[in-house]
């Protein structure tokens, strides 16, 4: 069954993985961060996503984490960001949180690999998607920025068609409102989530169902009248300016620890970095501006 068009999708966060200095998932925090993204507004979180640092953590790891998690908040509660160039990868990801019963799955495409057909393409998804037990709540992810593989239109037609009821939509993450304006016209019968901020209020005025997004980490409630009224906010789109003259989840990650006042939120996995203290500080002063 395709999606109601009265029916919203809502906010879900992206959210960060906070770290241990040895280098693990910090599982207590994360939950208690979690916990307050809820109480501020999000209708569920989505783990291990880019925002997440996902393809820096390991399977076993992943999957004590979301065990977890999903007995904290819930599986209707939970979507995980599957980040995989193999199938059966990727199917092992999808099947950790739907034996537990999660609501969905972020499904990128295979990042490794450059230059995909739409055939190629077509035929990777599908192939992931079989391998998973009992597909549901799956998500195409559009992030070309990162993983340098564009989801054509015509792609998703033929996914939506093959696998009726599992694909429940597409994650929008590539800031480009002609594809975003063109997404919205093809696809209306499933949720089209928005994660550029910038585009949000007016991709719900236009049909867009929710988003997942980084800044829901840190200001949920700010974020409440563009999902739920579309309206626009100028400040906070120009924080988002800002933010992208820095590498993006450190930056986010500062601005949790700026907020929780917990500065272990900002420790970042390799390969990437803590954001410098100077580039925290000019992001802060951005944040407290508005």
């Amino acid at each position: 069954m395709m999606r109601d068009p009265n029916q919203r999708f809502g906010l879900s966060c992206a959210t960060i993985t906070p770290f241990t200095r040895r280098g693990t998932v910090d599982t207590p925090r994360l939950i208690a961060h979690l916990e307050r993204c809820v109480d501020e507004g999000c209708s569920s979180v989505t783990l291990f996503g880019t925002t997440g640092e996902g393809a820096s953590i390991g399977t076993a790891e992943r999957n004590l984490v979301l065990d977890s998690v999903v007995a904290r908040l819930g599986g209707e509660r939970t979507l995980v960001g599957v980040l995989a160039s193999a199938v059966d990868d990727a199917a092992a990801q999808a099947n950790v949180l739907l034996d537990a019963g999660g609501a969905g799955v972020l499904l990128a495409p295979p990042f490794y690999f450059k230059g995909i057909s739409d055939e190629g393409l077509y035929a990777w998804f599908s192939q992931a998607i079989e391998a998973m037990r009992n597909p549901q709540g799956v998500f195409l992810y559009h992030l070309p920025s990162v993983t340098q593989v564009p989801l054509p239109i015509g792609v998703i037609e033929r996914m939506k068609a093959a696998f009726p009821g599992v694909v429940a939509g597409v994650k929008d993450s590539g800031g480009d409102w002609a594809y975003t304006e063109r997404l919205l016209e093809a696809h209306r019968d499933l949720h089209i989530l928005v994660g550029d901020e910038r585009l949000l209020a007016r991709a719900m005025r236009n049909g867009a169902s929710g988003a997942i997004n980084g800044f829901s980490n840190f200001c949920a409630r700010r974020l409440a009248p563009m999902i739920e009224h579309g309206t626009e906010d100028p400040g906070l789109s120009a924080l988002v300016d800002l933010l992208l003259r820095f590498p993006v989840t450190p930056g986010i990650k500062a601005l949790v620890a700026h907020v929780t006042g917990d500065g272990e939120f900002a420790r970042a996995a390799p390969p990437l970095e803590t954001l410098a203290r100077s580039d925290a500080a000019a992001l802060v002063g951005a944040f407290e501006a508005l």
